[in-house]
């Protein structure tokens, strides 16, 4: 388990994202490719809480605009997103605003976490990072890509790498020039080797990998 004080920051410099790029593309072949096609980018940041968490189970496995549409029903339907809000409503009313009855149910699990205590939003930014991860899978419907991925864009954590992400595994696939995903499991071993700075590995490969998907870059060659 990390000792280490987790390194958040709400506004990630230019410079600092350089710095941890520069350091990156020394320790991979893989990444440095990634970081020649990659232009200048910005840390993803988005809201964090309760109701943070709660968007992001909502968006799992669904199409971008699907997840809109249903957050905005959510919205619409709870007027307020908070604890008290989702608690309530029952699961079948919680259905009429576009959730399915897994993640209503998953929904009203974090509420009660949050509402009792089990869970406090504010008091993860004092946890390292695998006991942050740990606090949040511990929750129903929480798997541990949710919780990486929170981590990261809610609270700007630096070093968390999500590797059961399809898309960080075909990136590295490409820049790798292999045929082969690496399993989860692998992935995180190989991302060892980019502490401190997975979570920036992680948006450089997420970049690479939309350009490739985009046409804007080719596929490096043998």
């Amino acid at each position: 388990m990390s000792t280490a004080a987790p390194d958040l920051f709400p506004h990630h410099s230019e410079a600092r994202l350089r710095e941890a790029r520069d350091h990156l593309a020394a320790v991979d072949a893989a990444l440095k490719r990634a970081d020649a096609a990659v232009p200048p980018l910005a840390w993803r940041k988005r809201p964090g809480g309760f109701a943070g968490l709660v968007k992001m189970v909502v968006e799992q496995q669904v199409s971008v605009a699907s997840a809109a549409a249903i957050w905005r029903r959510v919205e619409d339907g709870l007027g307020e997103i908070s604890p008290a809000r989702v608690l309530h409503h029952s699961e079948d009313e919680l259905k009429t605003f576009g959730l399915s009855r897994p993640k209503a149910r998953y929904a009203r699990a974090i509420a009660e976490a949050a509402a009792s205590g089990a869970v406090n939003f504010d008091g993860l930014i004092h946890l390292q990072d695998d006991e942050a991860v740990a606090r949040l899978t511990a929750l129903k419907g929480v798997g541990r890509w949710t919780a990486e991925t929170y981590l990261m864009f809610c609270e700007g954590r630096l070093d968390v790498f999500p590797a059961g992400d399809v898309a960080l595994q075909e990136a590295v696939r490409v820049a790798d020039l292999a045929e082969a995903r690496l399993s989860e499991k692998a992935l995180y071993e190989r991302a060892e080797a980019w502490r401190p700075y997975r979570g920036v590995a992680a948006h450089l490969l997420w970049a690479y990998y939309g350009r490739l998907k985009r046409g804007e870059i080719a596929p490096p060659a043998l």
